[in-house]
């Protein structure tokens, strides 16, 4: 804490600001928080558990060799480096043999099939039915482009100009690693890839757009997939990804669909064959010999972010076995380190936030009868998924080869891609899990309808068994009500209890709503992010609305908890003190300006500051709690605190 600060000025730096001096960013990232800190130490605790599992000593478990022998590859660089570019001949073999049109479809069937899904011109998945969420049909959802957001390609600003000027010339560089040899050719090639990534990012959704649920669901059978896009042979892609009999679609873009068959229509086949090997270089960049992967950085987290140096290459291989065999090390993770003890806690506090947020609906003043009844249902059928999941992941059919990494990640792609598709035609299952135990986060799934808080959200200094209750509530309980409230925010108030999209509000009460909400945008599309950048409130409305309802929820159950107990100041400070000191230190953290240019474009998340202060100023309790007084930063009039829930 910084308590120079009147914390009725700065909440955030009154908690936060020592935490900032002592913990300035490391080089090898773009930005540093309380929870970036959390997953490093995690990474830590993990590498040495991967160091001892990759020693090829008799009698290792199954999942313990594959974790153990994914790792072993991933650190062998002298394999890695030796290699080359030969771990993407065979797809770049198959690129060059590109005859026609009409081996498109089966081309890109098998690309998507190695986990390239969303690179290669669009992406294919699997996905609950927006029309009846207890059906998993198949998505076909926009991709396809290089640049981190479709507005990149389009901004007329300096910035944006410069930045596609850099992305051209790592096209270039990829090109040229590949073996292109002549400069000419290679920007010819680099200008075909932009002209028709330029084109895919014109007839995309704004991420703003996206975050209409109405806008992404289009529900199609075949036939009407097929006459969108008659220039792509779905029969052959579908045959190529093992879903020859699909029929149900849910297609998130059409216009974007539309612009697909328009480039494979008129593209030529050199341009296309360029656009393909770029993407295919592009996605396994990383995992290739230091070329690729020096350019990969100098992009992307360099010149994009402002990181200042690479990553040691152990945080990099925990990062991609936790994405490829997550749940295999989730099950070290959790046996070794969370207590049993902690689940029982958060399961207990969840269910204080629920009983807070009933009590909310109940009482709310302008929700009508008939509005609060389809909350409290959508409420009651709200499942808590704690910890862990109850049924580990099967990890058997994924093949794991000691001494060929970029092969156990195309292995592992493939694996996971064949483990999605699966799920169509099949019941949901309601148990899955969605981020990985070890995960330092948390999320909402409204197709679920569902709230998820890993064992790695649950740990020490976000919640701590030690401390008193005040600030695990404001903390821990800020974080379970942010993701309950998500159930009730803009965009997942559109979906019911059983996560099917439709429209339960009564015309008043919807209208009621966006008028609330719009008091949560005014207020933070006033806030600058960097330079005079200011929040895109339209994008990060729904977790700022998040956060608002989430601390309410939270000061009510810590309320509940505490009833009835004298509780005493420590360290100077007040219980209700403790308790927004307490949530504020959940989010201390700093960002490199490159990182806050990028964040203003793309996260719908608003800065750390901000997470903060912009909640509290709307709490008379927080005011109460520090003697806030009018013409302070943070206190508002009563009439124009913004209240939703």
């Amino acid at each position: 804490m910084d308590r120079s600060v009147d914390p009725c000025a700065d909440l955030y730096k009154f908690s936060c600001g020592k935490w900032l001096e002592k913990n300035p960013i490391p080089a090898d990232r773009p930005r540093w928080s309380v929870y970036a800190k959390m997953e490093e130490d995690n990474q830590r605790f993990l590498w040495g558990t991967l160091e001892e599992s990759a020693r090829p000593v008799p009698g290792r478990d199954a999942n313990t060799q594959k974790i153990g022998d994914y790792f072993a590859s991933c650190m062998d660089e002298p394999v890695i480096e030796k290699a080359g570019a030969a771990p993407l001949q065979p797809d770049l073999a198959a690129i060059a043999g590109l005859k026609s049109r009409s081996e498109l479809a089966a081309l890109i069937g098998r690309l998507h099939l190695e986990g390239d899904a969303g690179a290669m011109l669009f992406g294919f998945g699997s996905g609950q039915d927006p029309r009846d969420a207890s059906r998993v049909i198949g998505f076909a959802f926009a991709g396809g482009l290089g640049l981190p957001s479709p507005e990149d390609y389009t901004k007329d600003d300096a910035k944006s100009k410069e930045t596609r000027e850099h992305y051209r010339a790592y096209v270039q560089k990829l090109f040229e690693l590949l073996g292109d040899p002549k400069p000419a050719h290679r920007l010819r090639e680099a200008d075909a890839v932009l002209r028709l990534e330029t084109a895919l990012a014109k007839a995309s959704l704004t991420l703003v757009e996206r975050r209409d649920p109405y806008k992404t669901a289009h529900p199609m059978k075949r036939k009407e997939l097929q006459a969108l896009t008659p220039s792509f042979r779905w029969d052959v892609y579908l045959k190529a990804l093992g879903q020859a009999d699909l029929e149900d679609f849910n297609v998130t873009q059409p216009k974007f669909f539309q612009e697909v068959n328009k480039q494979l229509a008129t593209a030529s086949l050199d341009d296309l064959r360029a656009y393909l090997r770029l993407q295919l270089a592009r996605v396994a960049a990383p995992y290739l010999s230091t070329p690729f992967v020096q350019a990969d950085f100098d992009f992307y987290r360099a010149y994009l972010t402002g990181v200042k140096q690479q990553s040691p290459r152990w945080k990099r291989c925990v990062s991609w076995l936790d994405r490829d065999l997550g749940e295999a090390l989730g099950e070290v993770f959790v046996r070794k380190a969370f207590p049993a003890q902690v689940k029982t806690d958060t399961v207990r506090m969840v269910k204080q936030i629920r009983d807070a947020m009933a009590a909310r609906i109940e009482q709310s003043p302008w929700m009508s009868p008939a509005t609060k009844k389809q909350a409290l249902v959508k409420l009651q059928t709200m499942r808590d998924k704690v910890g862990y999941p109850d049924q580990w992941r099967d990890y058997s059919a994924l093949e794991v080869r000691r001494g060929d990494f970029a092969g156990n990640v195309e292995r592992a792609g493939d694996f996971e891609t064949r483990r999605d598709l699966a799920k169509i035609g099949r019941p949901v299952d309601r148990g899955e899990w969605g981020i990985t135990p070890q995960t330092v986060n948390a999320y909402y799934n409204p197709f679920m309808n569902d709230i998820n808080f890993p064992a790695a959200v649950l740990l020490p200094p976000l919640y701590d068994s030690k401390l008193d209750a005040a600030p695990n509530y404001g903390n821990t309980g800020g974080t379970i009500g942010h993701e309950l409230t998500h159930g009730f925010d803009d965009e997942g108030r559109q979906f019911d209890a059983l996560g099917t999209l439709r429209n339960w509000w009564t015309p008043e009460d919807d209208k009621e709503f966006r008028k609330r909400a719009a008091c949560v945008t005014d207020q933070y599309a006033q806030y600058t992010v960097v330079d005079d950048i200011k929040i895109n409130s339209q994008l990060t409305l729904g977790e700022d609305v998040a956060d608002l309802g989430g601390l309410i929820l939270a000061y009510l159950a810590w309320q509940q908890e505490t009833q009835g107990q004298k509780l005493q100041p420590q360290d100077g400070l007040t219980p209700e003190q403790r308790f927004f000191v307490g949530f504020a230190q959940w989010d201390c953290g700093g960002d490199r300006p490159e990182a806050l240019r990028l964040s203003a474009r793309v996260n719908p998340h608003s800065p750390h500051q901000y997470r903060i202060n912009g909640v509290v100023v709307n709490m008379p309790e927080f005011a109460q709690a520090f003697s806030c007084k009018p013409g302070q930063a943070l206190y508002k009039e009563p009439e124009k605190i913004c209240r939703i829930w």
